[in-house]
Parts: C-alpha cells; sequence; structure tokens
C-alpha cells in the first residue's frame, strides 16, 4: 500500500460514520419523520416528509449531528398558510424548538443530541416551478441519490473533511466556501476524492462543469458548476477566489505530500498580549483597532456588514494618506459561532453540517426571543496594520494640465485668491497646476474618531454601533488579546 492510501485508509477509519452512528442517526430521523406524519394529520391540508441533506444520503462526517427534515406542502397553498401549518408541525415535532429564518420562517431544535430542521416547502413538480427557494432542496437530494453509490458517497466525506480542514467548507456568507451540495456534485462529477483534486491542482480559473449540458446564461465566477435541476443557476456562486485557490494549495501540498493533517480543523492558540506585542515589535507596522458592539444579528446578516464596513474604512484610510498594510474583521472569541463550530469538530472528530437549508447563502436566522441580550452579544473590530499613522500638516492637491483650458483656469481661480496662510500656490509644476494646502487629519487617531470616519460606506445595523467606538491606536491594541486572542492569531500567525 502506498503512503498516500496508507493515509486516506486511516483519514476514512475516522471521517466515515461506523454502523452504530448510523443506526442511531436513522432510528431518530425515524422517530421524528413519524411524528411529523402525526401532526400532519391534524392539519386541514395534505402533505408528506422527506428527508434531506448529508444525512439522508450517507455523506456526512462522523460526528456531525445534523437531521434536515422537509415538509412538503401542495402548491396552491398560500404563502402565510404554509408558513402557519409549518410551524405548526415544527413546533408539535420539536416543542423546545425556536424559529429561525430562511426564505420563510422553520423550527429548529435539539432531539436526542441531533440539531433538527423542520423546514415547510412546496412540493412544486420540478425545480423549474420553484415557488420558495427551499423548493429545490428535495430536488437536489434527489438527484444525487440516483447517482451516489457506496464509494462515491465516501469519497465524499473525505472530500468534506478535507475542506474543513483546510477551512474552505461551508456556503455561509463568512465562510464563502464550499456547501455540501456544490461537494457532492464535483465528487459525482470527477468520480471521487482524489480525481477532484488532482483536477483541482492544475485548474486555470474560470474553471466549469455542466453536469447535465445545459447551461442557460452565462456566469463570470471563478468556478462555476451549473446546477442539473437548474440550468441558471451556479451553484458555486458563493465561492470565494480566495478559497477556490486554497482548494489548489492544499490539493497541490497534500499529493505532493500526503499526511493526515489537512484533514483535521484545528483552531489557533489564541496570542497573550506579550504575543501580540512581539509580532507587532518585529513587524515594525502601526496596527489600529476599531472596536464596537456587535448587532444583534446572525453570522449571515453580521458578517456581510462587517465586511462592507470594513472596506469602507480600508477606502477611507487610504484615501486620507494612512496606507493600509492589511485589515480583517473580527468578533471576540466568546461570540464567535464559527470558532465555537470549530471546537466542536475538535471535540467530535466530525463536526457541524453546512449543507444550509437551500444550499444558498444569506437569510436564516433566529426570532427575536431566542437572540441573546444585549449585554451578551460581544465585541467586533476592524482592525489594521498601517504603513503611516502620521501625516504632515499640508498635502498635495494637482489641478489638471493647463493645456485644458477652463478646468485649468477654474483651478486657478479657486485658489489663487486663498488667503489661507497654510495654502501654498497654486505653483506650475510639469504641466499643470499645484497647491500644497492643509490637510484635515494629520493622524489617524484624529481621523477614525472624527465624524468623517462615519462617511464611508457602512453596514447599516453596524452604522448605528460605530457611533460609540472605541479606538486604539499601537501598542494599546494588546489589551485586547483577552477578548479577541484567536482572531489576532489568525491574523499574526495567518496560513493559506
Amino acid at each position: 500500500m502506498s503512503e498516500l492510501e496508507t493515509v486516506l485508509a486511516h483519514v476514512r477509519e475516522r471521517v466515515i460514520p461506523g454502523d452504530a452512528e448510523r443506526e442511531r442517526l436513522r432510528e431518530v430521523a425515524d422517530a421524528l419523520t413519524e411524528a411529523a406524519h402525526e401532526a400532519i394529520a391534524d392539519l386541514p391540508v395534505d402533505a408528506d416528509v422527506v428527508q434531506v441533506g448529508s444525512t439522508a444520503r450517507g455523506t456526512w462526517v462522523a460526528g456531525d449531528r445534523d437531521i434536515d427534515l422537509f415538509v412538503r406542502f401542495p402548491p396552491d397553498l398560500n404563502r402565510e398558510e404554509l408558513e402557519r401549518y409549518g410551524l405548526m408541525v415544527g413546533h408539535a415535532v420539536l416543542p423546545d424548538g425556536h424559529e429561525e429564518y430562511a426564505e420563510h420562517p422553520y423550527v429548529k431544535g435539539e432531539h436526542e443530541g441531533f440539531s433538527v430542521d423542520l423546514v415547510p416547502c412546496y412540493a412544486v413538480p420540478s425545480a423549474a416551478d420553484l415557488i420558495s427557494a427551499v423548493d429545490r432542496t428535495p430536488f437536489h437530494d434527489a438527484y444525487l441519490r440516483e447517482r451516489l453509490d457506496d464509494d462515491l458517497a465516501e469519497d465524499v466525506v473525505l472530500t468534506k473533511a478535507f475542506l474543513k480542514g483546510i477551512g474552505a467548507y461551508g456556503s455561509d456568507l463568512r465562510t464563502e466556501g464550499f456547501s455540501g451540495y456544490l461537494t457532492e456534485l464535483l465528487v459525482v462529477e470527477l468520480g471521487g476524492f482524489l480525481p477532484l483534486i488532482e483536477s483541482a491542482r492544475s485548474w486555470h480559473p474560470p474553471v466549469e462543469f455542466d453536469p447535465e449540458g445545459h447551461a442557460e446564461r452565462t456566469f463570470e465566477d471563478p468556478l462555476v458548476v451549473v446546477d442539473p435541476t437548474d440550468p441558471t443557476r451556479n451553484v458555486a456562486a458563493v465561492l470565494s477566489p480566495a478559497n477556490l485557490a486554497r482548494l489548489q494549495h492544499y490539493a497541490r501540498d497534500f499529493l505532493e505530500n500526503p499526511r493526515e493533517e489537512p484533514f483535521e480543523r484545528t483552531v489557533p492558540e489564541p496570542l497573550d498580549a506579550a504575543r501580540v506585542r512581539e509580532h507587532l515589535t518585529r513587524r515594525g507596522a502601526t496596527p489600529v483597532a476599531v472596536v464596537f458592539d456587535a448587532p444583534d444579528l446572525v453570522d449571515d446578516q453580521l458578517w456581510p456588514q462587517l465586511q462592507r464596513s470594513l472596506d469602507g474604512v480600508v477606502r477611507g484610510l487610504n484615501a486620507h494618506g494612512f496606507d493600509v498594510l492589511r485589515a480583517e474583521a473580527m468578533v471576540d472569541d466568546r461570540h464567535d459561532a464559527a470558532l465555537h463550530a470549530a471546537a466542536t469538530v475538535l471535540q467530535d472528530d466530525g463536526g457541524s453540517g453546512t449543507d444550509g437549508i437551500t444550499d444558498d447563502p444569506g437569510g436564516s436566522g433566529t426570532s427575536d426571543d431566542t437572540r441573546p441580550n444585549r449585554a451578551d452579544r460581544g465585541l467586533a473590530m476592524l482592525y489594521a496594520e498601517l504603513a503611516v499613522t502620521e501625516r504632515p500638516r499640508v498635502e498635495r492637491h494637482e489641478g489638471p494640465p493647463l493645456a485644458v483650458r477652463s478646468h485649468a483656469e477654474g483651478f486657478y481661480a479657486a485658489y489663487a485668491d486663498d488667503v489661507d496662510p497654510d495654502t501654498y500656490g497654486p505653483f506650475i509644476e510639469g504641466d499643470r497646476y499645484v497647491v500644497e494646502r492643509e490637510r484635515e487629519f494629520t493622524t489617524v487617531r484624529e481621523y477614525l474618531e472624527s465624524d468623517a470616519a462615519t462617511d464611508v460606506a457602512l453596514g447599516a445595523h453596524i452604522e448605528r454601533e460605530f457611533l460609540d467606538r472605541e479606538v486604539l491606536v499601537g501598542d494599546a491594541v494588546t489589551t485586547l488579546a483577552d477578548r479577541f486572542g484567536v482572531a489576532l492569531a489568525g491574523f499574526y500567525e495567518p496560513r493559506p
């Protein structure tokens, strides 16, 4: 047996569920399905129940504890009744469950150690007849069931474990990685785990796969996998270029040096204040942190707003001459859902699945009565390292070339009679007018604490919390290690 085969055999023993785990999951899923049928019998409408997702297809990583049940109602039922009846069934099956939201409400809860989603949808005749986005999920499930044999199902598990281990699994809007459905389609299309990573190491994006050969539009994403049940949709639309590149990096790395580590997700050791200070001294750049209360949002709403806010702040810093080397949005370690999920993965030798309710990004969240109190929400931070934190009192402002007469004359007139003693010029340099005028902000702290820092594009919910922000510059950021130690470890000790 080759070194590669030996490694994969060991990984299979760890990540592929055993008979006892499969039987236990089947018993619980059957009991929940029966309870759902009993609840449906009390409704004035017909419906059926179908189990979907990786645990239905036998493609879950050992230790995953997710069961997804879809209750399918007639297409002529109006949306209000679908939601009402769906929640009635959900609460009957999961009396201690709570309501979350995809395109419409559904019930999520715990049952005998399993995380259960009970989702209403429409029993449409085909994926082309969708009424709700979640209606397509049973078609995804049926398509894959027809094409997955036992060997391919095991290779799907290997691939999911690999993607989890390298941090590229999950279609949530923070990760922007490979969804469960996308992963399974790629394994089926390419014929297994090894054929997939052997192919991926040589991809030159854009890369396109069209399993049924019926694409109806052109996509511009780096990876395109046309949904075989809906040719207007790219299953890989949420996948970021970074995660596609991450797969390529680790595919090459693993094939050159086979070992089990890429299949094992790890949480970075948190940095303490002294370790952060060591990095600051070695790097010689100046860190800045803008810290504020995290808005009361679920992750798929929070992270796009944090990223939008980070992008806006970075543009503002650069525009005012404080050159940003690198920047990142962070949530404090105690309230980082992804961090807690990773800890569960390590504890269970498996992990919670991220196939998602619709295999699409966005939308799911908790109802108001299940959200944490404001005091428990935690902190968010926009963190950046700067090459420059203090600028001269004057800045250069170039006008148009003198040959562009009307604009040049307008520029000259605007400054020629300026009596401000801090303005120099206008004078001619090369072929154009130039002035040197007083800079609005000379230090990064002055800028970040000013109203001007709120003029950039911020997430709608971030904007409110940003008004009560705290700005830390330089060595002061080391005091954040007790709340952001893991996040700072990711920043200062990054990996591909």
